[in-house]
């Protein structure tokens, strides 16, 4: 077998980081920092100890590497993006966040580093890109326009968005089992604490 030109070499360097980026935050979100290893991390990432340590020196080093990619990808905004009306365009962002289970690892994240001590100095500065007042600035053009032609409850707008804002977070973050008799809502039932006349009736 001829050796691997270089920029095969890079290629496969890059995804296997990116596999262990994409480990790490499953690891992270659902055990938190201090309940994480990265020997759980190789393994999640199919990967050896030696080789995660190629790429991140340590645990923090990584958790830190997350932190700061889940604060430029980890906004509402991109809610605009999707098509149909206000309350289409919250519907199937919530729908996406409650039905993915890989959707819910920044959120995760986000919620363990907010609760853990110790977390590192960079991090801390990184997490205050994640206040609940960032969140509804950035969705209350939306919930004005929907309010504006009936998609959403008319009222303070802030209020209706930090409501929802709750309720979805208490979901996400939920633990507890589920089974028959204890299903977690689904996202036509979230919706109807901002349902407008519009939608009322469905």
């Amino acid at each position: 077998m001829s050796p691997l030109s270089e920029e095969q070499l890079i290629k496969r360097r890059e995804t296997q980081r990116q596999r262990i980026v994409e480990a790490a935050l499953k690891v992270f979100a659902v055990r938190g920092l201090h309940g994480a290893k990265m020997s759980m991390i190789a393994e999640e990432a199919e990967l050896s100890a030696g080789q995660l340590y190629r790429f991140f020196e340590s645990k923090e080093e990584l958790f830190i590497t997350l932190i700061r990619q889940v604060a430029k990808e980890t906004t509402m905004e991109r809610i605009n993006d999707l098509p149909g009306s206000p309350f289409d365009k919250l519907r199937s962002f919530t729908a996406s966040i409650l039905k993915e289970e890989s959707a819910q690892y920044p959120f995760k994240l986000i919620q363990h580093a907010n609760n853990a001590e110790d977390v590192p100095d960079e991090a801390k500065q990184l997490l205050q890109h994640f206040s609940v007042k960032r969140y509804i600035e950035q969705l209350l053009p939306l919930f004005e326009e929907g309010q504006q032609i009936g998609d959403f409850a008319q009222g303070n707008a802030r209020k209706l968005i930090s409501a929802f804002l709750t309720m979805l977070s208490a979901l996400i973050t939920l633990n507890m089992p589920i089974d028959d008799d204890h299903q977690l809502p689904d996202a036509d039932m979230l919706m109807r604490i901002v349902a407008g006349p519009r939608f009322q009736d469905r």
